[in-house]
């Protein structure tokens, strides 16, 4: 069984004390491919180690987190533009709009997100998009930016039936981590009127982590209980779905 851990922060100083061990511990569970969003600059140097470390099982994205877009964005964009002219990625992101925790820097995120599209569609790869609190945001610059060649994933999907619907109308798959468990997370009221061929696992480790460990650090092992709850969801056996799953990020990621 091979299963997909489509984003998971494997370089995160959350893992500092037992990063190899953790992603052993995914591997002797099936876990063979890790997809790695990019967050800032910062980050760049322990992302590439961790590549480096493990080049069969993991694959790099590219991309500046809305959370990061700041004073300096010009920078951080420049830094993306650097990166992807001098070697490949599998994926432009995280990308999108967070109103969680800024308002503020509303226009300057929506520009970082249409410019890292754009650049997406350039080099013919997928967005992996970060949502919260910015459904409607996120639809508006999609809408503007739609076309055959944008697709990619909506990552940490948290929304109802209605806005899964309007995402995957996108070409975009929704990214199913822990939250399905949640007894409050409420995707898993509908989630089974979605075709299977819609979703990727994740675990976006080190956080959201799934029941029984809500609350404490996430790692890709733990992708398990979120594949455990789609089984049940879907009335289907884990491998199916761990299959099925792999499938769908194998034709996004296209590796």
């Amino acid at each position: 069984m091979i299963i997909t851990d489509t984003h998971t922060h494997l370089y995160s100083d959350a893992f500092t004390e037992d990063r190899r061990s953790m992603i052993q511990r995914a591997i002797d569970l099936g876990v063979s491919r890790f997809f790695i969003p990019a967050i800032d600059s910062s980050y760049t140097e322990a992302m590439l180690q961790l590549e480096a470390d493990f080049p069969k099982n993991v694959f790099l994205m590219t991309g500046l987190h809305p959370t990061s877009v700041k004073e300096n964005y010009l920078e951080e964009l420049a830094h993306v533009e650097d990166l992807l002219s001098k070697r490949s990625f599998s994926a432009i992101g995280e990308i999108g709009i967070d109103l969680y925790w800024d308002t503020s820097t509303l226009d300057i995120q929506q520009r970082a997100f249409k410019h890292q599209i754009q650049l997406a569609k350039k080099y013919k790869l997928p967005i992996v998009i970060h949502c919260r609190e910015a459904f409607d945001e996120i639809f508006d610059v999609l809408e503007e930016e739609k076309s055959e060649d944008m697709y990619g994933i909506f990552h940490c999907f948290t929304g109802n039936l209605e806005q899964a619907k309007r995402a995957i109308s996108f070409n975009m798959k929704l990214g199913i981590g822990g939250v399905v468990t949640f007894k409050n997370g409420k995707i898993d009221q509908f989630l089974n009127q979605i075709d299977l061929e819609h979703l990727v696992l994740e675990t976006d480790s080190p956080y959201l982590a799934p029941a029984p460990f809500r609350g404490k650090r996430n790692e890709s092992a733990y992708i398990i209980k979120v594949l455990e709850k789609l089984s049940e969801l879907y009335n289907l056996p884990q491998e199916k779905i761990a299959e099925i799953t792999t499938q769908n990020s194998k034709d996004v990621f296209n590796i």
